[in-house]
């Protein structure tokens, strides 16, 4: 526990992984958001320094967690040129946990390395209740060597650690992770738009759904919100159009036609398109019932 803890990103995920670590002793040095605001309240809560450029939170932290949005996002905090985590980068190790595509993160791992720094995936599979209470189902790609010298660190952040293999393999389940939930929360979507549109007791329908074929983690998370209209987010709209654009891209390098992950991808895509990508994944019910957004 003595070596320094940063974090790029200290959004709902991030800031409440650095939280987590706060309250199990460790020494969560030096935080950075885009947002400058967040990252300054949250240094104020747990004794950290809010960093105003990534190079300093380098300079802070021997191990630094980096939980940011998307491919331009993980890339441009590992720059080749200007303010980066790079600089000064030697000996030490990055935890990556953004939903990336696997090929951005060999990328940060060759750019690490040529600065003598080390990288493991830690692809989430879980959501804000999660990371503040370190139950995370976490799967980590990467060197063997270096997962096996973060497993306490990770261990107090994850309830289900998972090692999955060399880099980019871990972001490869998780896409695949990704892709079965958006298509189960599409088609619960659907399900119970159709029993309200049949006239049906919803209460009920989500009871059967729940002791058959029909029953799914998703209805468990997501089916009151649905029928409810209660979207607020743990997991938006926007993340799944892109996790699920992942997902798609992956199946097309492989030469494979998925018609259903097409479909839901499309139909978050839509939700963005028309100014609903911040709702929660649930919120794709507001497409599908009756009498909605239409």
């Amino acid at each position: 526990m003595n070596e320094k803890i940063g974090f790029v990103g200290v959004g709902r995920m991030g800031g409440n992984m650095a939280r987590r670590l706060k309250d199990c002793g460790y020494n969560v040095s030096a935080v950075y958001d885009a947002h400058t605001s967040s990252a300054r309240v949250l240094a104020a809560e747990i004794g950290a320094t809010g960093c105003p450029r990534l190079a300093e939170v380098t300079a802070a932290a021997d191990i630094i967690f980096t939980v940011v949005t998307d491919d331009a996002a993980q890339l441009a905090v590992f720059a080749e040129t200007g303010d980066s985590l790079l600089t000064g980068a030697n000996g030490k190790i990055f935890i990556d946990c953004a939903t990336i595509t696997p090929k951005t993160h060999v990328e940060v791992e060759r750019r690490a390395k040529k600065a003598g720094a080390l990288t493991l995936e830690g692809c989430m599979a879980s959501s804000i209740p999660q990371a503040r209470a370190g139950t995370l189902y976490l799967m980590c790609g990467g060197e063997r060597a270096t997962f096996d010298r973060m497993r306490p660190l990770l261990e107090k952040l994850s309830s289900a650690l998972r090692y999955i293999g060399p880099t980019g393999s871990a972001a490869q389940v998780k896409a695949l992770v990704n892709m079965v939930m958006n298509c189960n929360t599409a088609a619960l979507a659907e399900g119970l738009g159709l029993g309200q549109a049949l006239g049906l007791d919803l209460d009920v329908l989500r009871e059967v759904f729940a002791q058959t074929g029909a029953n799914s983690q998703v209805l468990k998370t997501d089916g009151e919100d649905m029928q409810n209209r209660a979207h607020d987010c743990y997991f938006s709209a926007a993340h799944a159009a892109k996790d699920s654009g992942i997902a798609y891209q992956l199946a097309q390098d492989c030469g494979l036609t998925l018609p259903l992950a097409k479909a839901t991808k499309e139909q978050y895509d839509r939700m963005v398109t028309l100014g609903l990508g911040a709702l929660d994944k649930s919120g794709i019910a507001e497409l599908t019932f009756k009498g909605r957004h239409g």
